[in-house]
């Protein structure tokens, strides 16, 4: 399930990107939903909001790191949700580690392919952004609710009468 999110992921990004970079012309978005998005076509050498410009490279070095974690959370992994939530987490870290291994201006500095603008059409209002960035968005939310509800990568689920057990009572229930 984690490797099969993280494909589709993955494979929707690289779509969008593909669409964008083909039909869209930079400083010429396009708005849809009445103004409620716009698409505009970006390159983004930084993080959210364009931060860290200066520091592409360690982008792809953190995205690694990130990867590495999730590849070896996976082997202990037995929850459908977790493997959806990381799933989306990696499609996304994928996505736009693709853009900076292989666009321009080089790899490990190659911008990243934004094109989504909400309520404006050059992000007045908030960030421009993409595909896997609303992956990961949506991965880390849900990865915060499955932990803030309970529920263990191992497939278990943390009650209250279980959280408030000190270890000595947990074994004279057993």
């Amino acid at each position: 399930m984690l490797g099969a999110t993280a494909l589709i992921a993955l494979a929707v990004d690289q779509w969008v990107k593909h669409l964008s970079t083909e039909h869209l012309t930079p400083g010429e978005p396009v708005r849809i939903l009445g103004g409620l998005i716009y698409l505009s076509l970006l390159r983004n050498s930084g993080a959210a909001f364009s931060m860290g410009s200066t520091y592409t490279w360690i982008f792809p070095v953190i995205t690694l790191v990130v990867i590495g974690w999730i590849g070896w959370m996976a082997t202990r992994l037995r929850s459908v949700p977790w493997a959806v939530a990381l799933g989306l987490v990696l499609g996304g870290a994928l996505g736009n580690l693709t853009d900076r291994l292989f666009r321009a201006p080089g790899p490990f500095r190659g911008h990243v392919v934004d094109m989504i603008s909400a309520f404006g059409p050059n992000g007045e209002h908030f960030a421009v952004f993409n595909i896997a960035d609303s992956c990961l968005t949506v991965g880390v939310c849900l990865a915060v609710l499955l932990e803030l509800t309970g529920r263990q990568r191992d497939g278990s689920r943390i009650t209250k009468k279980a959280e408030s057990e000190t270890p000595a009572t947990k074994e004279e229930t057993a």
